[in-house]
């Protein structure tokens, strides 16, 4: 199996915004990589799930704490293999091949094949690239030229992970109530305290760190950013032990811990008023790779859910004959291919936001919030679903660890809850409507993208311009409740945005992909919108199974 070209979608997004020398070079790299994630990646990661997970060695022979985590050799070659690759150095440094910067498109395209495998693993490529942000935008030159080539390292020099510690045990997502301590000592900064939840600890190079320096204000404005070495020079660790690692449900690759620094040293990254402001933006860059870790986890339930059909004779029959069999991959199919688009969509603005942030306007840095906010929360959920609908497919099997969906649901689960939660991300849309008027933004964004659409598909557009008057009242009533009726309110309006969002990216696909993406988008819209919710009178997903449903790499039609 090969992943990319199991995936013809995801070649139809690519074509849309990568250049040609781009794309002929991605479609390469990607088929190499689609290969290894679906054989040699996928098998460790079972062995890493079961009999490999991270182990913490907390002493060594002699009693001294090296607080060392030991992981297998499997995973080892996968870090080597994807970062050799160019996950995350090629969105800073050139493609020799190419001799020019890739970008996040393509990093991306990468972590999408990674995450039908090993979602856990792709943590710590998240942590990495959100680190490789921060020193790239934010470090002086001083800090840049000693760590980002180890943070970029393709093989050339010796690979530096990244980890972003922000969560204490008394403040989760209340970020402003952390209380880590920097301390300058001897013109040194040094780190005092505990992150509690502190992924990809023991395997990171470097790792930054929110922390308040003495006398600065209590909240996040008093909040500075520091790069933080975990081992000195000499190779000890650098003044911090790991009390534990948690044992977590799923995403077992990642070693997560509890880090205590015992007066590390420190360096401090930009503005140092800016600490939160800063991590803020990694943060959204960290949202982007869960919402791409999510639709990945789905396009791999929805595989094995339509290979297990087609090979499972119930009844007399495959399972994949049975009209009610049919419908489910259907719907499957029409959204993981939707929902993607639109993640890849919201990637290519943040890629110029990212590229020029002196230059962005403050209508796209709202727009990209926004609309990081909303997908990340609604593809969260689905790969929770979508993992749901493929057990149910696999029936008893499903459930059985020799097959690969509990595995899945276990990583799926973690996703609604990192960079996180429905909650805190309808308080984020909040926080944008508020600040930014991103509800106007939206609103034209939207009727500009209705306009635009040619004539043979505005007999579609009926349920998302009713979505629109529906939104609109949302928002009058927003405006005029208090703080209880808007926050109990705000996760039913970034729901609807993204309804309306998603049907808009289904239609432009329809525009540019031939008939099957027309049909897709029909199909999307009657789902979304419950069109035939009474009686399904079209019956669109049987009659149109074959075109939908069965496409192998080429494109064709399969048939058994």
């Amino acid at each position: 199996m090969n992943f990319y070209k199991e995936d013809p979608n995801l070649r139809f997004i690519l074509e849309k915004y990568l250049d040609l020398d781009f794309l002929d070079w991605a479609d390469k790299e990607l088929t190499a990589f689609g290969e290894l994630c679906a054989n040699e990646i996928d098998e460790r990661a079972v062995h890493t799930d079961r009999e490999g997970q991270p182990r913490l060695i907390k002493y060594d022979r002699m009693g001294n704490d090296i607080s060392h985590v030991w992981v297998n050799e499997g995973y080892k070659k996968t870090v080597e293999q994807t970062y050799n690759a160019g996950i995350v150095g090629y969105v800073h440094k050139p493609i020799p091949e190419l001799n020019r910067k890739g970008n996040y498109m393509y990093s991306y395209a990468q972590g999408y094949l990674l995450s039908h495998t090993e979602p856990g693993f792709y943590c710590p490529v998240t942590l990495t690239m959100a680190t490789a942000y921060l020193i790239d935008h934010y470090a002086d030159e001083e800090l840049k030229s000693k760590f980002l080539p180890h943070v970029l390292s393709t093989g050339e020099v010796e690979l530096f992970e990244g980890a972003t510690f922000l969560t204490e045990r008394q403040g989760g997502s209340d970020v402003g109530a952390n209380e880590v301590k920097a301390v300058l000592e001897d013109g040194q900064y040094r780190i005092y305290g505990e992150k509690y939840f502190a992924s990809n600890a023991g395997q990171c190079g470097v790792a930054m760190v929110l922390a308040r320096r003495e006398g600065a204000p209590a909240g996040t404005k008093g909040l500075s950013l520091f790069l933080v070495p975990w081992r000195k020079e000499n190779k000890e660790l650098n003044h911090l032990e790991i009390r534990r690692l948690k044992d977590k449900l799923g995403v077992k690759a990642v070693p997560s811990a509890e880090v205590v620094f015992h007066g590390a040293e420190a360096y401090l990254v930009g503005d140092a008023t800016k600490g939160f402001y800063y991590m803020m933006e990694a943060l959204n860059l960290s949202r982007i790779c869960n919402a791409i870790a999510s639709v990945g986890i789905m396009q791999r339930a929805y595989l094995e859910a339509r290979n297990y059909a087609s090979t499972r004779n119930t009844f007399g029959s495959y399972l994949i004959d049975f009209p009610m069999v049919k419908e489910s991959l259907v719907k499957l199919a029409v959204k993981q291919e939707v929902e993607t688009s639109a993640v890849f969509s919201l990637i290519s603005l943040f890629d110029q936001v990212s590229s020029n942030p002196e230059k962005v306007s403050k209508e796209d840095e709202a727009m990209n919030r926004l609309l990081i906010a909303l997908l990340k929360m609604e593809s969260a959920e689905q790969a929770v679903h979508f993992c749901h609908e493929s057990i149910e497919m696999h029936g008893g099997n499903g459930y059985i660890e020799d097959f690969v969906m509990p595995r899945l649901l276990r990583d799926a689960q973690v996703l609604t809850v990192w960079e996180g939660t429905a909650n805190i991300l309808g308080l984020e849309v909040l926080r944008l409507i508020e600040k930014f008027k991103a509800h106007e933004l939206f609103l034209q964004h939207i009727q500009k993208e209705l306009n635009a659409l040619p004539e043979k598909l505005q007999p579609y557009t009926a349920p998302i311009l009713k979505g629109l008057e529906q939104l609109k009242e949302q928002l009058v009533f927003l405006s005029k409740g208090n703080r209880d009726v808007q926050t109990y309110h705000s996760k039913r309006v970034a729901k609807l945005m993204t309804k309306i969002y998603e049907s808009i990216i289904a239609l432009k696909d329809a525009e540019i992909g031939g008939e099957r993406k027309e049909l897709i988008a029909r199909v999307f819209l009657n789902e979304t919108w419950q069109l035939n919710a009474v009686v399904d009178e079209e019956l669109l997903a049987l009659k149109h199974f074959d075109k939908i449903v069965r496409v192998s790499s080429e494109n064709e039609v399969v048939t058994n």
